[in-house]
């Protein structure tokens, strides 16, 4: 039968999403078009809920277009699956299987199960004490070059708005060897770039499930991979960030300077109700150490307007920690109650023009930011990793896409393009656009 995947939400959800792909394909499935599919997958995310109400707008959509079609069905998996569980089957007729995190390892036979069974109904909701490790179907051809590896599953902080352990599950690491084994299968079909990812990359390793392995002996194993010369990953927790890990960012050529340090905010009060575990000179001091140990670093963040109780005072803190850090980019969110956690209970809330407000000065100062780093790439000389043909031509002809170590999108005319994707490209800055750069090649180092 043909599928098609919609991927909402975090890295994970994507890295997950891809690794499905490969084991449906391994057993005959076949990726299709929405138009042409007979199965449907969603990867769903209730970290907020404007995402979790898009689940319930899609697959409204899905029943509209292809209700009529007998063999037709839904699978919803991710956060929200494993947050409203077997309620979907009452709700939408269409969906036949709800697997949540730890459930993804067994999607693949449940879906095949399912084609076999008409009428049957599925559910993949446990969690586990391990991290669950899935069979690797690798493709005979080759692969694109940048790809995602999941480290650890799950998260033990608990913060007060975080509605992922609870969906997530608690803490679970994969063993060293495991991953190591992924990265280098990765590398053999052509990977030349993995983003390790994680709840909380940074406490890899220190769990119960896990083999003691810290988060930076990883990135020393993963960088003396053959074929790989890129390391990114994501997400970092500040206060469990390591003076080891800070150390590899100038140790590690292989290590991308490129980190996402979700703050969240810039207030101490704030901080302290959340239950980050840090305060804002704390994280300061972070940001220092990272700056010295590479000076290039491109730094970007989370935050949060109109948390319960955040005052105008607060908030306006949370502005100045933007501005004395330096953001590259951020991204910025309005606070809103998810179930089960503490801050559900917190008060006094913050009404909602009150948020909105807030939210849009913050966005202003962060697209600054963004304009303001994008600029200073202007005249400098960078190596672009070169992922695949951009949406639209340039003035010189076809037009390629990669990203520099920083992170940051590079479009340009590349000589002898049909090589070009997965090659790795000298090339000089010489515009900056609204959420990108225009580069100009120099060589190739392929």
């Amino acid at each position: 039968m043909k599928f098609h995947i919609t991927t909402m939400g975090c890295q994970m959800n994507v890295g997950d999403g891809d690794w499905l792909t490969r084991s449906l394909v391994s057993q005959g499935f076949t990726p299709a078009s929405e138009d042409q599919a007979d199965i449907f997958i969603l990867f769903t995310c209730s970290v907020r809920e404007k995402p979790e109400q898009k689940v319930a707008s899609e697959l409204g959509r899905i029943a509209d277009r292809h209700g009529g079609r007998p063999d037709a069905f839904v699978a919803v998996g991710g956060c929200t699956a494993q947050q409203i569980g077997t309620a979907l089957w009452r709700r939408f007729p269409m969906v036949r299987l709800v697997f949540g995190t730890d459930g993804l390892a067994a999607a693949p036979r449940a879906l095949a199960r399912i084609v076999d069974e008409p009428g049957l109904r599925l559910s993949l909701l446990d969690f586990t004490e391990t991290y669950p490790e899935r069979d690797q179907a690798w493709p005979k051809d080759r692969l694109p070059a940048k790809a995602f590896v999941s480290i650890m599953q799950g998260c033990d902080n608990f913060c007060a708005y975080c509605i992922v352990p609870f969906v997530r599950g608690r803490q679970k690491s994969r063993a060293l060897p495991a991953v190591l084994a992924e990265v280098e299968a990765l590398a053999t079909r052509g990977v030349r770039e993995v983003t390790l990812l994680g709840q909380n990359v940074n406490s890899y390793g220190l769990d119960a499930a896990g083999d003691g392995t810290s988060f930076a002996a990883l990135l020393d194993a993963v960088a003396a991979v053959p074929g790989i010369g890129r390391i990114r990953f994501t997400t970092s927790h500040p206060k469990d960030l390591s003076d080891d890990v800070i150390a590899r960012f100038a140790a590690l050529p292989e290590l991308c300077p490129a980190l996402h340090l979700p703050v969240q905010s810039g207030s101490d009060a704030v901080l302290a109700r959340m239950g980050r575990g840090y305060d804002r000179a704390a994280y300061i001091r972070l940001v220092e150490k990272l700056r010295q140990a590479r000076p290039d670093i491109a730094l970007t963040t989370d935050l949060i307007v109109g948390f319960p109780g955040e005052t105008e005072a607060d908030f306006r803190l949370t502005l100045d920690l933007v501005r004395d850090v330096g953001f590259d980019s951020g991204f910025s969110f309005m606070y809103g109650d998810r179930p089960g956690t503490a801050s559900e209970r917190m008060e006094p809330k913050i009404d909602q023009k009150t948020k909105s407000a807030r939210l849009a000065e913050l966005q202003t100062l962060l697209d600054e930011r963004l304009t303001a780093s994008l600029a200073a790439q202007v005249g400098r000389t960078t190596e672009v990793l070169i992922e695949g043909q951009s949406r639209r031509d340039g003035p010189d002809g076809p037009s390629w896409q990669g990203r520099d170590p920083g992170g940051r999108i590079v479009n340009m005319t590349l000589p002898g393009a049909a090589r070009a994707a997965g090659t790795l490209v000298r090339a000089r800055i010489r515009q900056a656009k609204k959420h990108s750069l225009i580069g100009e090649a120099e060589a190739d180092h392929d």
